[in-house]
């Protein structure tokens, strides 16, 4: 009888502890995230856009997957300035895309409008990747950039997309 007790007593703990085990897939924590967002407080590309149109475009059918000029630059061959969304690259972890930002036929800025951020981890990735592949893209000028270990879906993705700004942006 006693070695039944004890068993079952143990089996109880045991099972109690697998289940109050708490994995880094269990939800989104804390509060920073390398997702740019915009003026009004939410994130561009989560559906803050009116209906019908292309985010940042103001073009009615929704999102083609080409590239998108939010400047003012003309779309003919010159690169001028403005800014230009890439396409929606999707990975196996979610979406990601980019802005860039050009002047003077340089890119001056890149801006990560999506990237995956459906539980903790992928987070703490993106906040570690995100900065290092905008450096990279801005020093490189072009999307031959290195993939950031540990984040290479992300990093693919990035490049990806960031291909697809440079090419609306009519960049070499």
């Amino acid at each position: 009888m006693r070695r039944i007790t004890i068993w079952l007593l143990s089996t109880v703990t045991a099972l109690v502890l697998l289940f109050s085990y708490r994995t880094s897939t269990m939800g989104v924590g804390g509060g920073t995230s390398a997702v740019a967002v915009d003026r009004g407080g939410t994130t561009p590309g989560s559906g803050d856009t009116p209906s019908g149109t292309d985010p940042g475009s103001g073009v009615p059918g929704g999102d083609t997957g080409e590239g998108g000029n939010t400047g003012d630059s003309a779309s003919t061959g010159d690169s001028g300035g403005g800014s230009y969304d890439g396409s929606v690259a999707q990975t196996r972890w979610g979406p990601v895309q980019v802005r860039i930002t050009v002047a003077g036929g340089r890119i001056t800025d890149v801006t990560a409008l999506q990237v995956p951020d459906g539980n903790f981890r992928d987070q703490q990735i993106n906040d570690y990747a995100v900065p290092i592949l905008r450096q990279a893209a801005l020093t490189a000028q072009s999307a031959r950039i290195d993939t950031v270990s540990g984040a290479t879906v992300t990093s693919d993705g990035y490049r990806e997309s960031l291909q697809a700004a440079i090419d609306a942006a009519y960049l070499k």
